[in-house]
């Protein structure tokens, strides 16, 4: 696999999902290095991501000194910032130092970020994960506890009852669910916060569940069909889009979405004016065609996504899925 000469951070964070499953990851690895450092990042900002891929990507091969090189580089091109990716490349760093038995390092790497778990959702994931690496899971259930505590406490001040969903309690819930999972791996017994992690899950669950019936959002409206849709009902232009590409591009960037908020099975929903015309109620109203999509949804014709990057894409172009609709998800 060879890089494009010029990455974008949607390049990136593509290359972080195949990269292990290609022939020479650790290849992968030196030519996010060198994209670094020869100016071949659309951002130069992301410098610091594309080094700590690549120390990753040597972590996993067991290349200790190379994941060490490559993850020194990430904090020193993140400098001075404060956000989550930076924080992120020093629990990175913390993880390498515990495999390579640099436990005082590590301790030492990890302790100043100890404050983000009350500010970054995604912070309680990444220092879990490197105390544990260390054999210190038991820290990373006081540390959780400690901000679940304060989080908590804050609420309190405001005079907050307990939150009604996982949105509802924002980064508390990441804090919740880490806590949980740790604990759990530690074998201890549920305790009054376990149970409101319980709960708020099986909120989540419910709300998504609920949310997984097709709505017309997954409509898709082959050339032919664009074109007549757009000529008997103008105004549908502001909900599939002005134009055959824009509609793609719409339906792409919301089968990305729905895949990274977990689900699977994703099905485009090819639809015709004739039957929509025919389907009960104003095609104008949302609900309307929402009930067209789930009749669409349960019988045949349906279209799998995603395909392979090499197969025919999805919306019959005729042309290869990573050169017609992969790249409007950007």
């Amino acid at each position: 696999m060879s890089l494009k000469t010029e990455l974008t951070s949607a390049d990136l964070s593509e290359i972080r999902q195949s990269a292990l499953g290609a022939a020479d990851p650790l290849g992968i690895a030196a030519e996010l290095a060198d994209a670094a450092d020869d100016g071949y990042l659309a951002d130069p900002e992301d410098a610091g991501y594309a080094l700590a891929l690549a120390a990753e990507i040597a972590e996993s091969r067991s290349k200790l000194d190379a994941a060490l090189k490559y993850v020194d580089r990430a904090v020193e091109a993140y400098g001075k910032r404060d956000d989550s990716q930076a924080a992120a490349a020093h629990a990175l760093r913390a993880r390498i130092l515990f495999r390579a038995g640099r436990a005082d390092e590590a301790m030492a790497e990890l302790e100043p970020l100890r404050s983000l778990l009350t500010q970054h959702t995604d912070a309680a994931a990444y220092l879990s994960a490197a105390l544990a690496v260390g054999g210190r899971t038991r820290v990373a259930e006081e540390w959780l506890t400690e901000a679940v505590q304060t989080t908590l406490a804050d609420r309190e001040k405001g005079q907050t009852a307990e939150p009604a969903s996982a949105d509802d309690a924002g980064l508390l819930f990441f804090l919740l669910q880490q806590r949980h999972r740790v604990r759990h791996a530690l074998g201890l017994q549920h305790d009054a916060h376990d149970n409101l992690a319980e709960r708020l899950e099986t909120k989540l669950a419910n709300t998504t569940a609920a949310a997984a019936e097709p709505g017309d959002d997954l409509l898709f409206w082959p050339q032919a069909e664009f074109d007549k849709l757009l000529a008997q009902w103008p105004d549908l232009a502001e909900a599939y889009g002005k134009s055959w590409d824009e509609h793609r591009a719409h339906l792409e960037r919301e089968l990305v979405r729905l895949a990274g908020a977990g689900r699977v099975g994703l099905t485009v929903l090819p639809g015709s004016v004739a039957g929509l015309d025919k389907f009960a109620g104003d095609p104008a109203e949302t609900k309307t065609r929402a009930g067209y999509a789930r009749q669409l949804a349960t019988g045949p014709g349906q279209i799998s996504w995603p395909p392979e990057r090499n197969a025919a894409c999805w919306c019959g172009s005729g042309n290869k899925y990573k050169k017609c609709c992969l790249p409007r998800s950007r």
